[in-house]
């Protein structure tokens, strides 16, 4: 119980530490990815080579998740129209870390409780209101005004981040859709392809990494080049062959044409755990080293937790 309090309480240092930092870089410039931030891909139903050492998994059906994270300017949308219809609201709302709650101010809506499938979790995650999405977070890219919710223009195209996981799984559940599992990802990031010696893909475009390729720490990217060795997000889908600013991209796509399943912002996944109330991500994150980049890597975080960098994207049947 120690390591995981240590734990969260460290998550949130550098949560907050990240977000200070992200508050007080310049504004990027405008950058047109040329990629659709509302297309789907369909994942068909069959074997993939799944986590660190290749086991072949089943997924029996088909199944089809978003091409990039979900952007400010979809989840500044998802704000005020689930605002208008009183589906959430605004206010203040507990937030439970551990043994310890306080109140924050932000969007904020009913959650029906984690399902307990037979078995205890380590927390228990009640029915009632819970934090989506903070109002009072220097590093937010969203601004709320007059009643109204909208992106940075600058970062309109970038992933949404600063949002719970109740944030991520509210947007998905309002449109009809739902998190990922980390299996769905997983196979969505890496495809079913195998080496001569049976190894599945490491990262969604090959087996090796190169600078690039995505947006992680010390990957030297036009946005650390600017902000420093922190760097920043990049527009979703910035990793696509496209020369920008003298910076020449090579294309990351996964076998479905998937952008950012390696590095930008961690994704936020759907899997209901035995023993533990924590959330999984995927993906690594422009604040984390290339080693977190690896598809079968993941890390994880209460559902309280946010940051700038974390995101998601949705998958519907």
């Amino acid at each position: 119980m120690k390591r995981i309090l240590l734990l969260t309480a460290l998550l949130i240092l550098t949560a907050c530490s990240a977000a200070s930092d992200v508050a007080t870089q310049p504004l990027p410039e405008i950058i047109a990815t040329g990629v659709d931030s509302d297309a789907w891909a369909v994942i068909p139903a069959g074997e993939f080579p799944s986590g660190q050492h290749d086991h072949m998994t089943a997924i029996d059906y088909d199944y089809q998740i978003m091409v990039t994270d979900v952007t400010n300017e979809q989840y500044a949308q998802f704000l005020n129209e689930a605002v208008g219809d009183q589906s959430i609201s605004i206010g203040d709302v507990d937030v439970k870390e551990s043994e310890n709650v306080f109140s924050v101010y932000g969007v904020f809506g009913p959650y029906p409780g984690d399902p307990f499938d037979a078995y205890e979790h380590e927390e228990v995650i009640s029915r009632g209101d819970k934090l989506l999405y903070s109002l009072e977070e220097a590093g937010s890219r969203i601004i709320y005004d007059a009643g109204v919710f909208s992106a940075i223009p600058e970062y309109a195209n970038h992933p949404a981040t600063m949002l719970t996981w109740f944030g991520a799984n509210a947007y998905c559940s309002y449109y009809g859709l739902r998190l990922p599992t980390e299996l769905e990802w997983e196979k969505a990031a890496r495809g079913t392809e195998l080496d001569e010696d049976g190894h599945g893909l490491a990262f969604p475009w090959g087996y090796e990494i190169e600078r690039n390729r995505a947006n992680f720490y010390s990957s030297f990217d036009l946005f650390e080049k600017i902000y420093g060795k922190l760097g920043n997000t990049t527009p979703v889908g910035f990793y696509n062959g496209k020369t920008y600013d003298g910076y020449e991209t090579l294309d990351q796509a996964s076998p479905y044409g998937l952008y950012d399943m390696a590095g930008n912002v961690w994704q936020w996944t759907g899997d209901d755990y035995p023993k533990q109330h924590y959330r999984h991500m995927r993906g690594g994150s422009y604040y984390t080293y290339e080693v977190d980049l690896r598809v079968w890597k993941f890390n994880s975080a209460g559902p309280t937790y946010f940051a700038p960098d974390v995101g998601f994207r949705c998958v519907q049947d």
